[in-house]
């Protein structure tokens, strides 16, 4: 199954708050976002459409706030988020300018997927904003809305890109290997499971467990994501991105992080998935 992956046309990367800043500040940690950045370009410059959904708004601006912990009401985060937002995609911007590659921002809500029309919409935007050679930049709109905030995560919404868009792999950068049999920071007899055929109970258990200081996400947001990814027909992989090499070697084919096989669902809806959270 990894041999296919160099042969993915359509390609939906998710990158997490705790993978692009450093965690002693919070700040953008710019050495490993520029190699990401020339890692995307270079793909897409073989061909392939790339989609980029990054978390990291509500902590940039958190940054630049000075604050320390993590905003604790919606008015502050939609304050962080506000401030965080724009200097993020000022980053992207400029770096992807670099190679001469131009970006898209697109802030979705969940009126947006729950809506038919919106949806639709959001469907046609994305198809002609890869037509014309642009690479999206993905967030939920934290500014204006607040359910989205509490409603999820950046898994969950690069889930519901991928089948928007309908990406052929979705890939989770995340600050672990993959998907462990338990948690391998309290656990060392841990296991990495690198292939799940289909989600079962069992699974969705053994991934739950807390968020990260930065993010929201933790492993069970993976799992809930990679359920919407698979039954829409899209594989996903969960990878360390601490080495923003673990891309190339993923797209190579190497037995690297963890892959979920997907299993289109003959009657997909969306509408369905964000009923259940």
């Amino acid at each position: 199954m990894r041999s296919t992956f160099k042969d993915k046309e359509r390609i939906v990367f998710k990158v997490g708050t705790s993978t692009i800043t450093h965690e002693q500040t919070g700040g953008l940690d710019l050495v490993k976002l520029e190699k990401f950045i020339r890692i995307l370009t270079d793909l897409h410059n073989q061909g392939k459409d790339i989609i980029v959904v990054s978390s990291g708004a509500i902590g940039v601006g958190r940054k630049s706030l000075g604050l320390t912990q993590k905003p604790d009401t919606i008015s502050l985060k939609q304050a962080c988020a506000a401030i965080g937002q724009s200097r993020l995609m000022t980053v992207y911007q400029k770096l992807f300018s670099e190679y001469n590659q131009y970006t898209a921002q697109i802030l979705m809500t969940k009126f947006t997927i729950v809506n038919d029309t919106s949806r639709h919409n959001a469907r046609n935007t994305f198809e002609e904003l890869l037509r014309l050679g642009a690479i999206p930049i993905v967030n939920e709109n934290d500014t204006v809305a607040t359910d989205e905030i509490d409603f999820g995560d950046n898994d969950t919404l690069s889930a519901i890109v991928a089948a928007i868009a309908k990406a052929d792999l979705l890939v989770l950068l995340s600050d672990i290997d993959g998907l462990y049999t338990d948690d391998p920071n309290r656990n060392p007899d841990a296991e990495m499971i690198s292939y799940v055929e289909s989600i079962s109970d069992e699974l969705i258990e053994m991934a739950k467990g807390p968020s990260t200081s930065l993010g929201t996400g933790g492993m069970s947001a993976k799992i809930y994501a990679a359920g919407i990814a698979n039954d829409g027909g899209t594989d996903m992989a969960i990878i360390n991105g601490e080495d923003m090499d673990n891309i190339t070697r993923l797209m190579a084919g190497e037995d690297i992080g963890t892959v979920f096989k997907a299993h289109k669902t003959r009657h997909f809806h969306l509408k369905e998935y964000l009923e259940r959270k």
